[in-house]
């Protein structure tokens, strides 16, 4: 018994020390979620090869994974990577990239992601996203992120909003596709009841055909719509 039990240990050992000194192939990348890359395979592939010169045709027990795992989620376009090696010597990157919901319209322009960060523009893809202009500072985007996530889970407003003006005194106007006139939300305190305002005189002001006969919507006073006409 005692034997069998050494022999068992030794195969496991021997096992175990040619697992690691198997020599990892180039890069395998599969990315989750998002299918619109913004950063691409060969991106990821050469960031992992450029950071670590033994990234590949060298031996598992040399490989760094947790150097080369921090590499990708260094990365200000990648939320979040796992790098690992598989049992036949494939180096796997999974790489989930940021989701941009607003787009910053500046002299040094970017994203708004999806936690309410920063991300950069991407010269693989451009997401349709609405734009956001006036007085932003990028190490303050809580309420830009408040008001594109609430932009991206409203169906209508998705549709229809095509940008955000912060202003200087940090209230919130938006513009609307096809529409001339700017809707003014002010704080984004009630804010659900300020876009079902918004709704209400959308569809009433589509029935009568009047959308083009405003140049300003107000919905800072309660549950009233304020108009300025044209």
């Amino acid at each position: 018994m005692a034997v069998l039990l050494g022999l068992v240990v030794f195969l496991y050992a021997f096992s175990s020390v040619r697992n690691a000194k198997r020599i990892v192939s180039k890069p395998h990348v599969e990315f989750i979620g998002n299918k619109n890359l913004f950063i691409t395979h060969e991106d990821v592939s050469k960031l992992l090869i450029q950071n670590q010169h033994y990234a590949t045709n060298e031996s598992k027990e040399i490989l760094d994974l947790n150097v080369l795992e921090t590499t990708l989620n260094e990365n200000p376009i990648v939320e979040f990577a796992d790098v690992y090696v598989s049992v036949s010597g494939d180096l796997i990157a999974k790489v989930k990239q940021k989701m941009p919901i607003a787009r910053v319209v500046s002299s040094t322009s970017f994203y708004v992601d999806s936690n309410g960060g920063y991300m950069p523009l991407s010269k693989n893809y451009t997401e349709r996203v609405p734009i956001v202009t006036g007085f932003v500072d990028k190490k303050d985007l809580i309420r830009i992120h408040e008001i594109a996530t609430k932009i991206q889970n409203d169906e209508f407003l998705k549709k229809h909003v095509v940008q955000i003006q912060q202003n200087k005194n940090n209230t919130i106007d938006l513009k609307l596709r096809q529409c001339s006139f700017v809707v003014k939300i002010g704080d984004l305190e009630q804010l659900d009841k300020k876009i079902n305002n918004l709704k209400a005189f959308y569809l009433k002001a589509t029935k009568d055909k009047t959308l083009n006969n405003y140049n300003t919507v107000n919905l800072q006073f309660g549950s009233q719509v304020v108009c300025t006409k044209a």
